[in-house]
C-alpha cells in the first residue's frame, strides 16, 4: 500500500510540473514609468532588457512568450512578480513587447513556456 502511494504522489508532482511549464492566458508590459526603478528582485529596470513579471516562477527563470495572434516569440528573464491583474499571467519588458507586437494593443493572448528555472 504504501508503495503505491509513493508512486501516485510521484505521478502528481509530475502533473503538477508540466502543468506550470506551458500556460496561457493574457500578457501585458511595464509602463514607461516603471523605467528605473527596482524590481522585487532588486535589478533595475530598463525598457531595453528582455525580461518579465511572473506570480510564482523563480527569479533567474527563462520563459518563452508566444503571442498566439502573430506567433511571434522572445525569450525573457524572470525579475519581478506581478501581473496583479486577474487574468493576466506575464508582464514582459517594452522591448520584448515591441518584438511580441502587442505595444499599441497594450495586451496580448501569450503562452508562456518555461525553459529553465536556474
Amino acid at each position: 500500500m504504501y508503495k503505491y502511494l509513493i508512486i501516485i504522489s510521484l505521478l502528481c508532482l509530475g502533473f503538477n510540473t508540466y502543468q506550470l511549464k506551458i500556460q496561457k492566458g493574457k500578457a501585458s508590459y511595464y509602463a514607461d514609468r516603471f523605467e528605473g526603478k527596482p524590481t522585487a528582485s532588486g535589478v533595475i529596470y530598463q525598457h531595453k532588457k528582455m525580461t518579465a513579471a511572473h506570480k510564482t516562477l523563480p527569479f533567474g527563470s527563462k520563459v518563452k512568450v508566444t503571442n498566439l495572434n502573430n506567433k511571434r516569440e522572445v525569450i525573457v528573464l524572470v525579475n519581478d512578480r506581478g501581473p496583479f491583474v486577474k487574468g493576466r499571467i506575464i508582464d514582459v519588458s517594452k522591448s520584448a513587447a515591441e518584438q511580441l507586437g502587442f505595444v499599441r494593443q497594450g495586451i496580448a493572448d501569450v503562452s508562456i513556456e518555461v525553459l529553465d528555472t536556474n
